[in-house]
């Protein structure tokens, strides 16, 4: 199949490039790279069915109407802004990519009639309330523009499946984290202790550390995103995705850290858009998809540290490489 994949250069995004061409389909890659890294890409660049890595913005419409022409027959959507404080400080350039852009993504789906997979995210959800964990069911509260920007994209890609049958699904991993996660900034709490660990410095914790999260690997998640492009049987459906456990964050810190006294509690930066328990119940996936995580968070972890500890060595290495050459 031809395939388009928004938010290509992303961490998730590059998963499922990587899936994608695994499976022997030509893929397109588009990203703004505001938040994103070409180089998350390049080692696809000598994959003749790698057809095009374009720099372009979603807001950008008669930039999509040229890549449409190339007639694909799935449109991953993972072009977002994704962090929740940026999208408090300014709301408005979150509603834009996120709203917006979703809307003009769909309306070249529409006119080209191709599937498009909505990439949303648990933060849509209220507190999961019991054991079972949050179902599809489960209440929407959207505590942040990001979600509430989120939530208004998952309604206009359903509305596409209902006025017109356009092939559309919504689908909602929880917390994803593994190798090529930035380390640093908001969203990446797996990667950014386990760097700060190797650094030898504090694991700083929003809050008191009681919230939970449930940490989906990055190629499970990969894994989910790519098969809700093959199934029909998820078209017009709101689908779940995550490991089915979660963790206080508190227990996160000392699982990395094996010390306490490395864990340091911060006050919160934006509190209000705290979500206690993330808790996933990922049945339906595995009903309609056969989905289900195959990497628990301990083996997951242990995955992302040689990869983050990997990626350490190698800028000590070129950083005293350049030092040396300098001398010479």
């Amino acid at each position: 199949m031809n395939i388009l994949v928004t938010g290509g250069a992303g961490f998730i995004g590059r998963w499922v490039v990587k899936r994608l061409l695994d499976d022997g389909h030509r893929v397109w890659g588009l990203d703004d790279l505001s938040n994103d890294r070409v180089s998350n890409l390049e080692e696809f660049f000598d994959n003749p069915n790698f057809v095009e890595f374009i720099e372009g913005d979603i807001k950008d419409i008669c930039a999509l109407e040229r890549l449409f022409e190339n007639k694909f027959d799935i449109c991953y959507h993972l072009a977002a802004s994704i962090n929740v404080q940026d999208s408090i400080d300014d709301p408005g350039t979150t509603f834009q990519n996120d709203t917006v852009g979703t809307f003009n993504v769909l309306e070249q789906c529409r006119k080209h009639n191709t599937k498009i997979v909505f990439m949303s995210t648990c933060m849509v959800y209220d507190r999961a309330t019991d054991e079972n964990g949050i179902t599809e069911e489960h209440p929407v509260k959207p505590a942040s523009p990001y979600a509430g920007s989120k939530i208004a994209g998952e309604n206009m890609v359903l509305s596409y499946w209902y006025a017109y049958k356009l092939p559309a699904v919504v689908i909602r991993p929880f917390n994803t984290y593994g190798p090529m996660q930035k380390s640093s900034g908001e969203g990446g709490v797996v990667a950014i202790f386990i760097k700060r660990n190797l650094e030898g410095l504090s694991l700083n914790i929003y809050g008191d550390g009681f919230q939970t999260r449930d940490l989906l690997y990055v190629e499970d998640c990969a894994d989910f995103v790519v098969k809700a492009g093959y199934s029909d049987r998820v078209n017009g459906e709101i689908v779940n995705a995550g490991l089915g456990r979660d963790i206080t964050i508190n227990d996160l810190a000392l699982l990395i850290a094996q010390d306490k006294s490395k864990i340091k509690h911060v006050p919160h930066i934006h509190p209000q858009s705290e979500i206690p328990k993330l808790l996933c119940n990922y049945r339906k996936a595995k009903e309609l998809l056969g989905w289900s995580p195959k990497t628990n968070l301990e083996e997951g972890i242990i995955k992302t540290t040689e990869w983050i500890k990997e990626q350490m060595e190698l800028e000590t290495a070129g950083c005293c490489g350049g030092k040396a050459l300098s001398m010479r």
